[in-house]
């Protein structure tokens, strides 16, 4: 039978998807899904750590653990889950990780003590490990490259909102229950959104089994360092979200002492600042598919930059104001480079992928640690000055790739 390109919702060229099919529509649908449900369940916690210290009679910094586990254990298997993909299929793979990982998440309220919760919510960072992993290289496999940008965009904008919905939904709840009603409250709601990811997802058309050895492996991840393009990718991630995290780690202790001394319940609201991002990845996204990756990528990071000085001033919307643009920055720089990632490598795009976000989350946990230093030090001055280190460099990073864009050994695109 004849079908039209519009029909099968893929190019008649390489058979990928292009924008406007309705196979579009629901990889899109469902890999937001995929985004709110992973970070929903990551990033829970965050907003039970007081309540956590009062219930078991911990430390702040044990309490703390229940963030730290997870995310320190998505770094770790993220590597991992990406050779399994490799051998058994994305879709399998992201499926399989959203089960397990929601299934943890509503078994997690009922943990006797601090020590099986953290235990309990390592192993979901292990399980929720599989959708980060994968997502970018199912969508560099499935969506034509000249789409690639705003599909990326969507998936991007789907973590910025479930890392905003995953800090607010326990803070309500906790107003009228306890912990564990808000920490199921929030698990809840992520299996439903990885029920909706698992409903919507289209099969694999592109993807292709691979073999699966250590050293198969290991060289696969040696190959990626090689390609210096890539290599500039993975330092980026590590430096953006290390001054990401840094920033909103600290800002609150700024807002809550002179000369702003605002309450915490409206220091909490800050993370409303993520509702930039869900715009600005989505918006950078298509932005690189029109203008070109290396510019939007610049100017995105330069974004970051001028919002970061703008928070030295002492007058509270000014502070507001600057946040906004580096949020917004961040995400814009975050969509494109991983994106980007996927675009670049042409084989074994989910190792590429994984690394890519190994980096990532290596730099919210090294950076993170060191700005506390710097903040212990000389307060928020400091830390600005601290991030601001870290920005000069994925400055110079990002100036790098755009200048081999425009020279005549410019970055070699791969073959469509």
């Amino acid at each position: 039978m004849n079908r039209t390109v519009a029909d099968r919702g893929s190019d008649a060229l390489d058979g990928r998807t292009t924008r406007g099919s309705r196979e579009y529509r629901a990889i899109t649908v469902a890999l937001f899904a995929a985004g709110l449900t992973t970070f929903v369940s990551m990033y829970s916690a965050q907003a039970l750590l007081p309540a956590l210290t009062e219930t078991f009679g911990v430390a702040p910094a044990v309490a703390a653990l229940a963030v730290s586990v997870t995310t320190g254990m998505v770094a770790i298997a993220i590597v991992p889950a990406s050779v399994l993909s490799e051998r058994f299929g994305r879709t399998r793979v992201m499926v399989t990780s959203a089960a397990v990982s929601s299934v943890l998440g509503i078994l997690l309220p009922l943990s006797p003590n601090i020590g099986v919760l953290l235990v309990g919510r390592a192993l979901q960072g292990v399980a929720l490990a599989g959708i980060p992993a994968v997502a970018m290289a199912y969508l560099a496999e499935e969506i034509h490259s000249r789409d690639l940008g705003s599909a990326m965009g969507r998936y991007v904008a789907g973590t910025t909102i479930g890392g905003l919905v995953g800090r607010l939904v326990p803070s309500v709840v906790l107003d009228v229950a306890s912990w564990r009603w808000a920490m199921e409250a929030a698990s809840v709601l992520a299996l439903v959104l990885a029920v909706l990811m698992t409903r919507t997802l289209p099969p694999s058309r592109n993807f292709r089994p691979q073999r699966v050895h250590p050293r198969i492996v290991v060289t696969n991840l040696l190959g990626h360092l090689r390609n210096p393009a890539l290599a500039t990718l993975f330092a980026l991630g590590f430096l953006l979200m290390g001054g990401f995290v840094s920033a909103y780690n600290f800002l609150g202790f700024r807002l809550l002492d002179a000369p702003f001394s605002l309450p915490e319940g409206l220091v909490g609201l800050v993370f409303l600042m993520y509702l930039a991002g869900t715009y600005t990845s989505a918006a950078a996204g298509a932005a690189a598919d029109r203008f070109g990756r290396p510019a939007v990528l610049l100017g995105a990071v330069v974004t970051m930059v001028l919002g970061l000085a703008i928070t030295l001033a002492q007058l509270l919307p000014l502070v507001l104001l600057g946040m906004l643009l580096f949020t917004g920055g961040f995400f814009a720089a975050h969509s494109v480079a991983s994106g980007w990632v996927g675009r670049l490598a042409t084989e074994h795009r989910a190792e590429a992928s994984s690394m890519y976000l190994f980096a990532y989350y290596l730099g919210s946990s090294v950076a993170g640690a060191c700005a506390g230093v710097a903040y212990a030090t000389g307060g928020w001055p400091a830390t600005v000055a601290f991030i601001a280190v870290l920005l000069c460099v994925a400055l110079m990073s990002a100036s790098w790739l755009f200048g081999k864009s425009r020279r005549p050994d410019r970055i070699p695109a791969p073959a469509q």
